[in-house]
């Protein structure tokens, strides 16, 4: 009866440490061109449980895999402000945005329409 006890509250255990804790998310990144590109998944990839970050240049759509119980898309969202990139949710600062690339001002409707053509 012990062995049966044991063997219970082992399986138990080994489920409660097996809960999926990876999360898939995307969102909107504001961004025009592959300097944009490299600095938002930097960005993103410099947060501690971020494991894997995408932008596309064209749809702005950024797909994360990251680990819930080390961080949350709010903070991912803060590192890609801090480099100057938009969200929904959180601006960059305009100090922050002023360090971007000449090329990556994605606020100036002229540069947004250069990198169209």
């Amino acid at each position: 009866m012990k062995k049966i006890i044991i063997i219970a509250m082992l399986f138990t255990g080994m489920t409660l440490f097996a809960q999926n804790k990876n999360a898939k998310a995307s969102l909107e990144v504001d961004g025009v061109c592959m300097m944009c590109k490299s600095r938002i998944e930097k960005a993103c990839l410099a947060t501690k449980g971020v494991k894997s970050a995408s932008w596309d240049v064209k749809t702005h759509e950024l797909k994360l895999f990251f680990d819930e119980n080390k961080t949350n898309l709010k903070a991912i969202e803060k590192n890609i402000a801090a480099v100057g990139h938009d969200t929904k949710q959180i601006k960059a600062t305009d100090e922050a945005y002023a360090l971007v690339h000449p090329c990556c001002k994605y606020r100036d409707e002229q540069i947004v329409g250069d990198h169209k053509e």
